[in-house]
């Protein structure tokens, strides 16, 4: 009984690197940064501290060059400069997954922004992972309902697949979705917005 009190505390403890790699940014070039260390792999995730206390921004490591290391803000740079702390966190950039999931509304990093509170699960997947052999995925052979006639009119939409919506702004992709996610027969519905 104890053991499952503090279970996750011990997963935790488990994922905890107590020692950190650090360097210092020496260039910052948009949303490009480069960095004289920490030593790191490519895709792991660092913490750049903002001077005179305006918070940290998150980075991916995108490239490496002798001591250099370029990373990709996933953030606005806004009062970044030169000299400022780079720490390796010593991961990729994961998501917490599980039935609490449905119905939450996350941000690019896998972040709630809905003010429901955290999203606590003991597993994590990565946000970037190898996309699956076509040949051995499933088939799909389902169909499902969208709700919006002239999409179930004109188009097939299968169990399982993924529906883009393409088009310039103030035509209605947002009020669509919206109309799919009311109406289709479909158990979930996984929506994102990328701009």
């Amino acid at each position: 009984m104890e053991a499952a009190l503090f279970e996750k505390y011990l997963e935790t403890a488990e994922r905890t690197d107590p020692i950190k790699c650090t360097g210092r940014v020496s260039k910052v070039q948009g949303l490009l940064i480069e960095s004289r260390g920490p030593q790191t792999i490519i895709g792991e995730i660092c913490r750049i501290e903002v001077p005179r206390g305006q918070g940290t921004i998150l980075a991916e490591v995108v490239g490496l060059r002798a001591e250099t290391v370029q990373l990709m803000a996933f953030q606005e740079t806004d009062g970044l400069e030169v000299g400022g702390k780079v720490i390796a966190l010593g991961s990729r950039l994961e998501v917490p997954v599980s039935e609490k999931l449905l119905g939450r509304v996350l941000d690019a990093l896998g972040n709630p922004i809905d003010d429901r509170g955290e999203i606590e699960s003991p597993v994590m997947y990565p946000a970037l992972a190898s996309p699956p052999d076509p040949l051995k995925r499933r088939r799909v052979t389902e169909r499902i309902t969208t709700g919006v006639r002239a999409i179930d009119g004109l188009l097939a939409v299968g169990r399982g697949q993924r529906l883009g919506i393409f088009s310039g702004s103030g035509v209605g992709k947002s009020t669509l979705l919206g109309m799919i996610a009311r109406n289709t027969s479909a158990d979930v519905n996984v929506v994102a917005l990328i701009g």
